[in-house]
């Protein structure tokens, strides 16, 4: 056989061998395609998780934040703070929920979180704002949420100025008789203008637990939450599909422990395994960020006693919806996604549209949310923020009652 004879030959092999590598490859790929399409669970994350995280980030996202809810203790009940209120809540920054009858009764909404900002007028707004020593109106602002904080500070401070422009002229353009009074090398009595101020009334906005608007002091209890319901829900959503694919799950079935038992015991001690992470993420926080512990921590174990047993009820869900490790990684985080967005860990609650709202209420997290910063941040008594362990408690019970009603012992 000639040398080109030969290269024609290695030539063709090399063809054919190619050729025959495409066409396994090919079909590998159809039957891979196929088995894909054939797997419901699969073709649903492929278009559910696009098609959430487009909605979650296009339309509940909002970093605009608008219509906090507001309470109003308004000690003069007057013609003028009336419209003062109004205009107020004309700036579509506050939303008017309440009104309150002492400052004792504001600061109870403030750390139940309720409202996020309290107006408070004084009494004699009349009597000083035409006298000219300057009326003052306090907005204290809930800055346990530093995005809410500055929106607050943001939208009273430039009502003040305005609202200062617009009375110059009610009070005849010219200085008051106050003013008119003090020498003209002095801007007001005593060491400080207080008692006579240049301007007729003045917007003070407060900001209460986090004075410095500090990220870390909001971020660092949020992620509590975040942390335990991310490890919480995949070590029980592994659990039992685990079991499955090493065989185990054969014993489990043999044994006389009815569906109930099983999830109840396989919960425990990871309620254990989640405060041990609390203690770790508290300390770490406290440590490396200065975040303050301003609340009881036994009213924060109380607390975070239902949220566990509520995360650990939906991974158990999971794991027995779930045929394989893959599948229910995939379902968990189909569940955290929106538990992180809308919960108000990374972006203001406020902000958000009211559906985005509704379904933030339904989550757990959402409420752990609430429990976590007003215990940590604000001092708050567990038992003032019982409605929130109690709409927690409520997921608990559903999650837990779906967990016993999905598992069956039995392999297929």
């Amino acid at each position: 056989m000639s040398a080109s004879s030969r290269v024609s030959s290695r030539a063709s092999f090399l063809v054919e061998a190619s050729l025959g590598a495409l066409r396994r490859t090919l079909a590998m790929a159809r039957k891979e395609f196929l088995q894909l399409l054939r797997d419901r669970l699969s073709v649903g994350f492929i278009v559910g998780i696009p098609s959430l995280q487009l909605v979650l980030f296009g339309y509940a996202i909002n970093l605009d934040v608008r219509h906090i809810p507001t309470a109003v203790l308004d000690r003069s009940q007057s013609t003028l703070s009336r419209k003062l209120v109004g205009e107020l809540a004309a700036t579509q920054t506050f939303r008017i929920v309440r009104s309150a009858r002492s400052e004792a009764e504001v600061l109870e909404l403030l750390e139940r979180g309720e409202v996020g900002a309290a107006v408070v007028i004084p009494p004699d707004l009349d009597r000083r704002l035409h006298r000219g020593r300057g009326a003052e109106i306090s907005i204290l602002a809930d800055a346990s949420n530093p995005t809410v904080a500055s929106a607050v500070a943001l939208s009273g401070q430039g009502y003040g100025r305005s609202l200062a422009a617009r009375m110059q002229p009610f009070l005849s353009g010219e200085a008051s008789a106050a003013l008119r009074l003090v020498p003209g090398d002095r801007t007001g009595f005593g060491p400080e203008s207080d008692l006579v101020r240049p301007e007729p009334v003045r917007v003070e906005v407060l900001p209460f637990y986090n004075p410095e608007k500090r990220t870390a002091v909001f971020i660092v209890p949020g992620l509590v939450g975040v942390i335990l319901t991310m490890t919480m829900m995949l070590m029980t959503a592994l659990a039992l599909v685990r079991e499955r694919e090493r065989g185990t799950f054969e014993f489990l079935i043999a044994t006389p422990v009815r569906r109930s038992e099983v999830m109840v015991g396989k919960i425990l001690p990871y309620l254990v395994v989640g405060h041990v992470q609390v203690a770790i993420v508290l300390a770490l926080g406290a440590l490396l960020f200065d975040v303050p512990l301003r609340g009881s921590l036994l009213d924060l174990g109380i607390g975070s006693l239902p949220f566990l047993g509520a995360m650990l009820s939906m991974g158990l869900v999971v794991s027995s919806l779930a045929r394989n490790q893959f599948q229910a990684t995939q379902m968990s985080f189909f569940f955290f996604l929106p538990s992180m967005l809308l919960s108000g860990f990374m972006f203001p609650f406020e902000s958000m549209p009211r559906p985005a709202q509704w379904i933030g209420e339904l989550l757990p997290l959402t409420h752990f949310l609430r429990i976590v910063r007003g215990v940590l941040l604000k001092g708050a008594p567990i038992e003032v923020l019982w409605g929130e362990v109690a709409a927690v408690l409520a997921f608990l019970a559903v999650a837990l009652g779906l967990a016993v009603r999905t598992f069956r012992k039995r392999l297929a």
